[in-house]
């Protein structure tokens, strides 16, 4: 009777040297576009590894192009890039890297968009309107992501548009952290969490109990006769000589943030201190939030926030240590929500 073959012998016979798919590892590969490539150098220094080494071009006629100079073929590449201004080329960017690693043979393409561009725009408000976020998602899939891992996402919904698992991280132990080592006693006594407008109410309220605080809503409410603008700040909670805790997803012109400070302290607020993830920080904002009525504005790097826009209150968070954490979580088959306190 002929002796059944076992794997070495198909190694052997296919041309195999025998053990050699029983020893091929997973190999991780951290890549970065030109959006924020700091914060994908802490990423990778946090992992214990390099960057891969990437050419970046863009060329006279506004066309851009991508070429990785390691070999990609069977890694699970992570591919780090966040979305300040200019969104629209970075996001090209993306795409085109996106499509090289797909081209070069990667195992597995993970999309690490600390924020999501057009996150917006989750929904239709009107008729004739597009769903830009679904839109992007598509496109991420199309390129060739196999994953996307992003903070703090504008609307959860967004991670429905995706066909494809989606880490939906929180930056909110990063800021938690820092405000439970650096307020001082009579901030703690005194402190009240704060919700900028109706639509963050559920963030403010998870606040509100990781704290033990009192929370607080700023309901605004539009003048008919002035288009576009707010004119009269509702406040419902007590704010009177405490130190209010503001707490939103991103800042962007600042508008909302700065009319917000101004009605707690017009309604007798000790201090306001401004949280916030994203610094999109779009002009004004950076004038806005140097108003006498904000105390200070502790905000993450997820976006690159360049000299010109920082200013002497501003507190700059790293995020680079949960992206990693996260990163290695994925790459391990491990749980990314135990990180946040959920089941393993």
């Amino acid at each position: 009777m002929a002796r059944k073959k076992n794997r070495v012998d198909l190694d052997r016979d296919n041309g195999i040297a025998p053990g050699l798919v029983a020893k091929t590892k997973k190999r991780l590969v951290v890549a970065s576009g030109r959006s924020h490539p700091e914060l994908a150098k802490q990423v990778a220094e946090h992992l214990g590894t390099e960057l891969a080494p990437t050419e970046h071009r863009t060329f006279a006629s506004g066309e851009i192009y991508t070429r990785f100079e390691v070999s990609i073929r069977g890694c699970d590449v992570f591919v780090v890039q966040s979305f300040g201004p200019p969104v629209n080329e970075w996001l090209m960017e993306l795409l085109i890297m996106l499509d090289a690693l797909k081209r070069a043979s990667a195992k597995r393409i993970t999309v690490v968009a600390p924020y999501f561009p057009y996150s917006r725009q989750d929904k239709k408000g009107r008729g004739r309107e597009p769903i830009s976020a679904r839109l992007v998602a598509d496109l991420l899939k199309t390129a060739g992501a196999d994953r996307i891992m992003s903070v703090d996402l504008h609307a959860a919904q967004i991670q429905g548009f995706f066909d494809g698992p989606v880490d939906h991280l929180f930056a909110k132990p990063v800021l938690l952290d820092h405000f439970e080592r650096g307020l001082s006693a009579e901030d703690r006594e005194t402190l009240t969490v704060v919700s900028p407008d109706m639509g963050r109410v559920r963030v403010a309220d998870t606040w509100s109990d990781s704290l033990g605080a009192p929370l607080a809503i700023i309901h605004k409410r539009r003048d008919p006769k002035v288009a576009n603008q707010v004119s009269v700040h509702e406040i419902v909670g007590d704010v009177n000589g405490r130190t209010c805790l503001l707490v939103d997803d991103m800042i962007d012109t600042g508008g909302t943030i700065q009319k917000a400070a101004q009605a707690l302290k017009a309604s007798g607020a000790r201090k306001v201190i401004v949280a916030a993830t994203h610094a999109i920080f779009s002009d004004p904002a950076t004038e806005r939030l140097q108003d006498p009525a904000i105390d200070q504005v502790v905000v993450t790097d997820t976006v690159p926030i360049s000299a010109e826009r920082r200013f002497e209150r501003l507190e700059v968070l790293p995020i680079a240590p949960l992206l990693a954490r996260a990163i290695h979580e994925v790459f391990e088959d491990g749980s990314v929500t135990s990180m946040f306190g959920g089941d393993a």
